[in-house]
């Protein structure tokens, strides 16, 4: 009797991939381009069982990717979801990943957010609804009454209507966000965390607000975005993120710089930290409720705008109405 055969089981090999970048830090090499799309692309559609889907993972996780990788990666990725299509005005569309939310500092991505719609930039912000100990961007918006979208076409209405929209990943991008929910049941991160808050959303493409947290991330980014002309499309405004997130930091001006057109420009140069620098007047506390509230009075007059993230959204307004 012959065995049938599940058609729709994974179909991808992956050991000879594993070979090479599973080796630990010190023997594991990088793949081709080709090999590393081709690899993600399999990834992406569902095609690599679990065993090996984690194996990956992890030899990523513990080898890194080179920027040959993630301009690779970032490619199969742009051609798993389809773009956002929205009309250039007198600025570029921005979008701004949120994918860590805050456990320390209260979360002003929103506020960012707003504050760049009011001044006339169509804002995309993209990220996860929930994360367990952390207070995200997608629940601050709840708070102040901005649904989140649930379509490709509620986000392009949204944009249209009153140039700010959230679309959690799930919508936007469903395939990369099966592969982030693999932190939930692996424990750690993995290249998809890295690829989503580097992703162009946008056709024609629009400027992307991208963060790092550790300092080694910012030579592998601005290799990738000077190098790969395809990944820096639309340009990127690279800086330190503020736990994680593409919001300035309320208590030190962050240096901020531009990649564009294989060259990497620094529009804001760091400052260090004083004691005698006046104190910034912040929520009381960092849950959504109480975020959104103090959000809603910076909007209206009733509090000052940090002057880190004023600094922020005058050089994003300045190249956002900047042609390309």
């Amino acid at each position: 009797m012959t065995e049938s055969v599940d058609t729709a089981a994974p179909v991808f090999s992956c050991a000879r991939y594993i070979k090479e970048i599973g080796r630990g830090p010190n023997g594991a090499r990088a793949l081709t381009p080709e090999d590393t799309h081709t690899l993600y692309s399999a990834m992406l559609d569902g095609r690599v069982g679990d065993l090996e889907l984690g194996a990956v993972l992890l030899a990523y996780r513990v080898k890194g990717e080179s920027a040959d990788e993630l301009a690779a990666m970032l490619a199969a990725a742009h051609a798993s979801f389809e773009p956002i299509h929205i009309a250039h005005g007198e600025f570029r569309p921005v979008s701004i990943p949120s994918y860590n939310g805050a456990r320390k500092q209260p979360n002003l991505v929103p506020l960012l957010a707003l504050l760049l719609a009011r001044e006339g930039v169509p804002v995309l912000v993209h990220g996860v609804t929930e994360d367990p100990g952390r207070v995200t961007s997608a629940e601050i918006f709840s708070h102040l009454k901005i649904a989140h979208a649930q379509t490709h076409a509620d986000i392009e209405d949204s944009l249209a209507a009153r140039r700010l929209a959230f679309a959690p990943i799930t919508v936007l991008a469903p395939k990369l966000a099966r592969l982030l929910e693999l932190r939930r049941r692996m424990g750690v991160r993995n290249s998809t965390h890295t690829l989503v808050k580097i992703l162009q959303p946008f056709a024609p493409p629009g400027l992307r607000l991208v963060n790092y947290t550790h300092p080694p991330y910012r030579d592998s980014l601005t290799q990738l975005f000077v190098s790969h002309p395809d990944a820096a499309l639309g340009g990127a405004l690279l800086a330190r993120g503020t736990e994680g997130e593409a919001v300035a930091d309320t208590r030190r001006q962050v240096q901020i710089d531009w990649l564009h057109d294989g060259i990497c420009e620094t529009r804001v140069t760091a400052e260090r930290s004083s004691a005698d620098a006046p104190e910034v007047a912040l929520p009381e506390a960092r849950d959504a409720a109480t975020t959104a509230a103090w959000i809603d009075a910076v909007l209206r007059g009733e509090a000052p705008v940090p002057s880190a993230i004023e600094r922020q959204i005058e050089v994003i307004v300045d190249i956002a109405r900047t042609p390309v």
